[in-house]
């Protein structure tokens, strides 16, 4: 039996597979432009499969944009929480992949524990794609990616400047750095730095990726600026991470340091007057809504590499 294709982490591809899940989405988007949303594509590569859902964090874009990927795709969706589920009731993470291996074409999990997802993906017998852990998220990086290259062109080359928390989404974005050639310049607190061992990785591969505390020597010069919510789910130090992060707002200000076409990413939601004024969200540079539409379009393509209709 043919190993199937996880989706999981980025750095665990190759440039040339985010290459062609990239380019695909583009052309999927465009051909469809116009279109209902509920229209099947030409080619329907998820004709007669299921994707199960599993969400352990509370979702808008995710849930949303998976199950429009799938039915766009030709297929169809089974949505559930953890607690909906035996897994919330103690079944083992193994078992409940074994069975689920035998219901559905694939697995998508929004999960608490990065961990958890691996093992899943060990055990299952079809893709398992993050939808999102503690630890990293890719699929919205790849919304990011193909965002960029809609506005700006090819983002090899660019300079993407991440501003605030060390987080999942940061590291996502370390791990396409070096695959797809662009400069990542880091600015977040000491206390809230990005994983070590992602920078680390990334510096193996000869990536191009900075890290400091000065948020306007990261922007300066950037093509694009990307921020996050400084308290994300499950964060327990809400007064200490505003207190730490309030120098990392992204305003006008900042953003005059970019270049003159620099625009703004974020994957939202979105808390205004905190990580990033109203000003610069709904501002001429702002692409994410353009970035959060572009969920349905990249996962698309991530569910027909997954399934083995492209590569």
């Amino acid at each position: 039996m043919t190993a199937p294709r996880h989706f999981i982490d980025l750095w665990k591809l190759d440039g040339a597979t985010l290459r062609l899940i990239l380019e695909d989405a583009k052309a999927r988007k465009t051909a469809r432009k116009g279109w209902p949303q509920g229209r099947v594509d030409a080619d329907a590569p998820a004709k007669d499969r299921v994707l199960s859902m599993i969400f352990q964090k509370n979702s808008t874009r995710t849930r949303f944009s998976f199950d429009a990927a799938m039915r766009q795709l030709g297929g169809d969706a089974i949505i559930s929480t953890a607690s909906d589920m035996q897994l919330g009731r103690g079944e083992t993470i193994e078992d409940t992949a074994k069975v689920l291996s035998r219901m559905v074409d694939a697995v998508m999990i929004r999960a608490n524990v990065h961990a958890d997802v691996e093992r899943f993906a060990q055990v299952s017998t079809v893709p398992v794609i993050n939808g999102l852990t503690d630890k990293s998220h890719p699929c919205q990086i790849m919304a990011d990616l193909l965002t960029i290259e809609e506005h700006r062109g090819d983002v090899g080359g660019k300079t993407i400047a991440w501003v605030g928390d060390g987080n999942n989404v940061c590291s996502s974005f370390i791990h396409a750095a070096p695959l797809l050639g662009f400069k990542l310049k880091i600015a977040c607190p000491a206390v809230y730095h990005a994983d070590l061992h992602d920078l680390a990785r990334a510096a193996g591969l000869n990536g191009d990726v900075t890290m400091s505390e000065d948020p306007k020597e990261a922007v300066r010069g950037a093509d694009v600026v990307v921020a996050d919510t400084w308290v994300s789910m499950g964060d327990t130090d809400h007064d200490e991470r505003l207190k730490a992060f309030e120098p990392y707002q992204v305003d006008d200000a900042l953003m005059d340091l970019a270049k003159p076409d620099g625009v703004f990413l974020h994957c939202l939601p979105a808390h205004r007057g905190e990580e990033v004024t109203d000003a610069v969200l709904d501002g001429p540079r702002s692409l994410v809504w353009d970035e959060a539409e572009n969920r349905i379009h990249a996962q698309k393509s991530v569910l027909a590499w997954c399934f083995g209709a492209i590569g």
